[in-house]
């Protein structure tokens, strides 16, 4: 065995490695190989010259140009490397230690969380994330960052405007658009702001005005120093001006009643309570005027009721009028003098002038034509239209012709008396009356009871009744006037026109003002009134509930729902 390995020690000392020479000197001819180095023998022929004439062998073989395209290999390589590198320089750049961008972005997130959103003292979080932008312009941490600040100042503005401070939400919004650009949120926001900027500037016009109307001591009404100031309160809660202006409404309210009260003038102290108690219901001197005003409505009523009875005692003995304070008359002006608007005392003057006519009818029946004259004349006084005073004086005036001599003439009202006698009215006179009575007819057909003056067919059968004082068309016409405007006033009620209603009212008061049926009408326009009333305060038409409640309050001014649509209305303002 070690023989073997001996003799395979020896051969592997005489074998040649192969090598590629030296290749440099490819073009110059190898040398010949040693005789006996049992290889094969190559002939290489040289490389001609491009300019030599001589033609290479037919099988010589032809060189490899290898440095060239090793050249080119690493060319392209190099080429490569770099353009990758140039498409990848961000993601690059971001693997690269960036210790002072991260520190300021670090910085401007801790700003923003602690909500030091704006400055300008370095270290509020604009100033840093702009800061890191500066450092890498189009890094996209920074312009998020940006981005998330300007929603923080959106958020910011919005509560700076519920909390009214409108100067810092326009300031905040105006930075959050910088850093947004705008949006739709941008645009709600902007637009809240000028609205509030519009009520501030209204706020200030309206404390401007209650001021001035405060000055010069116009306290109630929609455009008083009190409703003016209410409306400021309304919108601004915490107004300290309309706070103290309305304190001093509210002193000079009950100022203005307490002397109401010491001038025996309760219907002004009232009015000045209720207008208290609605801009103020906690005002300390309410109580002490409620008090003194039920004292005071106690013994009005008892004073007026004391009145009412006298008179009406009056009336039922027969003592109509006279010079003394005994007669219905006094009682009746008396009444109305502790209440200017009793419904019962203006009734009663209607039933004293209709009584009165009834004594002159009576007066000229036994032929007392002056006595019945100066009753006539007491009457109109009270009631100047009243139908039955028309028909007596048309009477009276008849009966004075019969006592005049032929050819002379009178007037009873304006209208001319011819001294004709109903039997012996001329042709002319008769065709004339005839006209009238028709025309009265035919404006009562029309409605045009007491208007227009002269055309009305009240003023109508007044002009007949003075040719013929005695004609029965002209007296029955005018007697039914009543009725006619009395069914004017239920159709207007039906129809829900309450101001024609009440027109037709007042004209049914001046034709029968003695009439039982007026309390009664009233009543009925009174509830008409305050379901209006009603209705417009449900609207929020204040104004139009204050006039139609007043309306109903004259009408009727004990009706049990006014004191409380009252009340509502006031503390609705």
């Amino acid at each position: 065995m070690s023989g073997r390995r001996d003799q395979q020690n020896k051969a592997s000392s005489h074998r040649a490695e192969p090598t590629l020479g030296d290749l440099d000197h490819l073009d110059t001819p190898a040398p010949r190989a040693p005789a006996g180095d049992d290889l094969p023998r190559v002939d290489i022929e040289p490389r001609s010259p491009r300019s030599g004439n001589s033609m290479p062998r037919r099988h010589a073989a032809k060189p490899r140009p290898r440095r060239s395209w090793l050249a080119i290999f690493l060319l392209l390589l190099v080429v490569g490397v770099v353009a990758a590198l140039w498409l990848n320089q961000a993601r690059l750049r971001g693997m690269l230690p960036r210790t002072d961008f991260d520190s300021v972005m670090a910085k401007a997130q801790q700003a923003l969380d602690a909500g030091h959103l704006d400055g300008h003292d370095g270290s509020s979080a604009r100033e840093l994330f702009e800061a890191a932008q500066a450092l890498e312009p189009d890094n996209d941490r920074a312009r998020d960052g940006l981005r998330q600040l300007g929603r923080a100042e959106l958020v910011q503005a919005d509560a700076s405007l519920q909390a009214g401070q409108l100067t810092q939400a326009a300031q905040q919004a105006a930075v959050a658009r910088e850093l947004l650009g705008g949006g739709s949120d941008l645009d709600r926001l902007d637009q809240q702001i000028a609205r509030a900027h519009g009520a501030l500037v209204q706020t200030v016009d309206l404390v401007d005005k209650a001021q001035q109307a405060l000055a010069a001591g116009k306290l109630d009404g929609p455009q008083g120093a009190g409703a003016l100031y209410q409306q400021v309160l309304k919108t601004d809660p915490d107004n300290s001006v309309a706070s103290h202006g309305l304190d001093q409404v509210g002193y000079a309210l009950s100022m203005q009643a307490h002397k109401a009260f010491e001038a025996n003038d309760d219907a002004t102290a009232a009015a000045s309570i209720a207008q208290l108690a609605a801009l103020q219901p906690n005002n300390g001197e309410l109580p002490a005027l409620r008090a003194m005003q039920t004292q005071r409505q106690q013994q009005h009523d008892g004073a007026l009721n004391a009145e009412l009875e006298q008179a009406r005692a009056a009336m039922r003995a027969g003592q109509i009028n006279g010079d003394g304070d005994d007669s219905a008359l006094a009682h009746y002006r008396a009444a109305l003098a502790i209440d200017p608007q009793n419904a019962q005392a203006l009734a009663g003057l209607g039933n004293v002038a209709q009584a009165l006519t009834v004594q002159a009818n009576a007066a000229m029946d036994v032929g007392a034509l002056d006595q019945a004259s100066t009753l006539l004349e007491q009457a109109a006084t009270l009631a100047p239209k009243s139908a039955d005073l028309v028909a007596a004086r048309a009477r009276l005036a008849q009966s004075s012709k019969t006592s005049m001599p032929t050819g002379t003439s009178s007037t009873v009202d304006d209208a001319p008396m011819t001294g004709a006698t109903s039997s012996s009215l001329s042709p002319e006179q008769s065709a004339a009356l005839e006209k009238l009575v028709q025309r009265a007819q035919q404006a009562t057909t029309s409605g045009n009871i007491m208007m227009p003056p002269g055309d009305c067919a009240y003023d109508l059968y007044r002009s007949a009744l003075a040719i013929d004082g005695n004609n029965a068309d002209a007296l029955r016409g005018l007697q039914s006037l009543s009725g006619e405007v009395e069914q004017q006033f239920n159709r207007a009620l039906g129809n829900g026109n309450l101001a024609q209603a009440g027109e037709s009212l007042e004209n049914l008061a001046q034709l029968s003002p003695g009439d039982a049926a007026l309390s009664q009408l009233g009543s009925r326009l009174a509830s008409a009134w305050l379901d209006q009333a009603e209705q417009q305060l449900a609207r929020g038409d204040r104004v139009g509930a204050r006039q139609s409640l007043e309306r109903a309050r004259k009408l009727a001014p004990n009706h049990p729902r006014i004191a409380d649509l009252s009340a509502r209305l006031q503390s609705s303002l």
